[in-house]
């Protein structure tokens, strides 16, 4: 158990001294909890009269660095830089943060600093909305997103928050992606995370499915959050048979867990159901267009329809990626290698390789892409049950990099690095060594 008072003590600090900044510049994370911590942020400080500015980054480099310190005003790091000692070294700064740190001289709020863990209790969208209790929305988007599931520790308490202010939805549910975004047909059709035997990709097996399930009669357009409870559960039922059937229990059994909605937005679109919506922020951020993901949070005019639309070549590359990933995956004893230089973008590879590791995988995944600067972007994954043993990648990466003049960090389970193009048969003999 954390030191809860101190932690809540420190999130008081921050959020006073970020208030008192009077030309801020928030340096944030693209992905999907960077861009709904860095939202919340701007929001904070837009609503207490500040202008502020962003800048949403891949990572953490000396090009950042050198700008943040360029500013003339003050700095907010937003879930990056809690590890990075060059930042003590700004002048007026403070850091929001979840991932693996030591602290620093810097005003950090970070989890792990007062005994939570970052990885699964709470991620920087629940950070900036403990700081600031606001928009609690995207503190549980956040966490969706960076595969906080099902919300336990501080995300429980925030979740719990949410609910009683009837801004946020619990309930036991079906998980399949298009629950209120997408017709049923195309949710039963389209469905690739699981696949569903029979029916993904199959047009006409979806119709009949429906048809035999007692829902052919619904008006083509009908999602599944438009069908009652009671016709929510039989087709519910009906689908874990249909895979029972088909020797799939186990996958049966994940389509029905926690799911999080928030009644305040419109059921049709991905900004119902926080899974979606996080999938929506992903796009955004992993497609060069973070702004346009900024925009979506603060409910800016249009941006949720460019948004929808990028979404959908975002699955595109995500599918590839994993019919990639399928052919191409290496197995190097101790860990899975991934080369996906020139095949898959830096931006989803991290992606690609957490969409393909079990839950039943005795071995973690590291994937390769080249970023924008030529050098080799690392991305690794691994699953519960080698946390659990004592796997820390967030740790690997870090140690792995110091004997290759990279650099990388992150979570237990989820970790990143930047290595140079020349330095990759010491980073792998490196891991194999440390693994």
């Amino acid at each position: 158990m954390g030191e809860r008072d101190a932690f809540f003590s420190r999130c008081s600090e921050v959020r006073g001294t970020a208030l008192s900044y009077s030309n801020p510049l928030i340096i944030n994370h693209f992905d999907c909890d960077g861009l709904t911590s860095g939202a919340i942020v701007k929001i904070a400080l837009s609503e207490a009269g500040k202008n502020a500015k962003m800048l949403t980054v891949k990572k953490l480099d000396g090009n950042v660095l050198a700008e943040a310190k360029a500013h003339k005003g003050e700095v907010i790091f937003v879930d990056l830089a809690g590890a990075c000692k060059e930042v003590d070294e700004i002048k007026d700064v403070i850091i929001l943060d979840h991932h693996q740190t030591e602290g620093g001289k810097t005003l950090q709020i970070n989890p792990h600093l007062f005994g939570f863990d970052g990885g699964d209790e709470i991620s920087s969208s629940g950070v900036a909305y403990f700081t600031f209790k606001m928009r609690v929305d995207l503190g549980v988007v956040g966490a969706v997103g960076d595969m906080q599931y099902p919300l336990i520790g501080l995300n429980r308490e925030m979740l719990e928050e949410g609910i009683a202010s009837g801004d946020v939805k619990c309930e036991q549910n079906l998980r399949l992606y298009g629950r209120g975004s997408r017709p049923l047909q195309q949710m039963l059709e389209y469905a690739d995370e699981p696949f569903l035997p029979g029916l993904t990709g199959n047009s006409e097996a979806c119709k009949s499915f429906l048809e035999q399930s007692g829902l052919g009669g619904a008006p083509a357009s009908t999602s599944f959050y438009e069908l009652s409870q009671a016709k929510q559960l039989s087709l519910i039922n009906f689908l874990v048979s249909h895979m029972a059937e088909r020797g799939h229990e186990k996958t049966a059994k994940s389509l029905i867990g926690e799911v999080y909605t928030f009644p305040k937005n419109d059921i049709k679109t991905e900004m119902y159901d926080a899974s979606e919506f996080s999938t929506l922020l992903n796009a955004c951020g992993r497609n060069a267009k973070a702004e346009l993901g900024i925009s979506v949070c603060t409910g800016e005019f249009g941006a949720y329809a460019q948004a929808s639309s990028l979404l959908a070549t975002h699955r595109k590359n995500l599918r590839e990626g994993m019919k990639f990933l399928s052919q191409n995956r290496q197995d190097f004893g101790k860990f899975y290698f991934l080369d996906a230089r020139g095949a898959i973008a830096d931006g989803i590879v991290g992606v690609v390789a957490g969409m393909g590791l079990t839950s039943a995988a005795k071995k973690p995944i590291f994937a390769i892409a080249t970023d924008e600067n030529g050098a080799i972007k690392v991305s690794s994954r691994a699953n519960a049950s080698l946390v659990k043993a004592g796997l820390n990648l967030g740790m690997v990466l870090k140690a792995a990099c110091e004997k290759c003049g990279g650099a990388g960090g992150g979570h237990r389970i989820a970790a990143g690095a930047t290595i140079p193009k020349g330095q990759l048969d010491c980073f792998l003999c490196e891991l194999n060594k440390l693994l």
